[in-house]
């Protein structure tokens, strides 16, 4: 099995990230970052699917499902940013280093990495030598449906939240937000069981698990679900104490009563 696939999507998340990189010394303003993070590794996605040596059904849904995932996200991320001053995120990363641009060079470094890391489920499942649609394809899809579903309605129900007046300095507790401090993660997690699915059949399946195990780690411990409840904490403090008394951190669950 070639790998020269994987090197042309390195060698492109590290031009890529090199000229955002510069980009950002000028408008210092890293925040988009994340947007190219969304596009590369869906346009990975997309490439995997067109170059792979697996069959045409799931090299042709990984470039779909991939694809159309990586822009879906980078337009909402897009929406949220233009206009919008830089991330507290990298904000908080400029003051702490006093504007050091070390400290955004391994920053961008580091996401031209996870670009890489984080397409091999595309690569996995787009090398699927099983012909046709199976159980697990279809399973796949459905799982697609219901994660790429549910996070663009996570999202649409915090921004029209936040829209309204009348909920400034309230905390989301509506729709989905009712059942997890984070729908949004929680969604996005689930997405990656999809090329788990596409994969099963696959010379290297076992490749595919990289992306829920590396997709939890990052949001529920690292750089998700952390930042946004210290940054909640901050800004709404009891009313986000008490909302976290009663509703789950991540998985969906039904509200817990509080006793008044």
């Amino acid at each position: 099995m070639s790998l020269a696939p994987i090197g042309v999507v390195a060698i492109a998340a590290v031009v890529v990230m090199s000229l955002a990189w510069l980009r950002q010394t000028r408008t210092l303003n890293a925040g988009w970052v994340d947007v190219i993070w969304a596009l590369m590794t869906g346009a990975a996605a997309v490439w995997y699917g067109a170059s792979g040596e697996g069959a045409m059904v799931p090299r042709a849904l990984t470039a779909l499902l991939g694809g159309l995932w990586g822009l879906r996200l980078a337009a909402h991320l897009g929406r949220r940013l233009y206009g919008a001053p830089e991330d507290s995120r990298y904000a908080s990363m400029r003051e702490r280093t006093n504007g050091n641009q070390r400290a955004f060079v391994v920053m961008y470094a580091i996401q031209a990495i996870l670009v890489v890391v984080c397409s091999l489920p595309f690569f996995a499942s787009a090398a699927n030598p099983v012909e046709g649609f199976t159980p697990w394809t279809i399973a796949a899809i459905v799982v697609w449906v219901v994660a790429v579903g549910g996070e663009t309605i996570a999202d649409a129900q915090l921004a029209r939240f936040r829209a309204a007046p009348t909920n400034k300095g309230r905390v989301c507790d509506v729709g989905l937000w009712q059942y997890s401090r984070h729908p949004n993660y929680f969604f996005e997690w689930l997405h990656w069981f999809t090329y788990a699915l596409l994969a099963i059949g696959s010379p290297i399946q076992w490749l595919a698990w990289l992306g829920p195990v590396l997709m939890f780690v990052l949001v529920y411990f690292v750089s998700g679900v952390p930042f946004a409840e210290r940054a909640s904490l901050r800004s709404r403090g009891n009313a986000y104490r008490e909302y976290q008394a009663r509703v789950s951190k991540f998985f969906p669950l039904p509200r817990k009563t509080t006793r008044t």
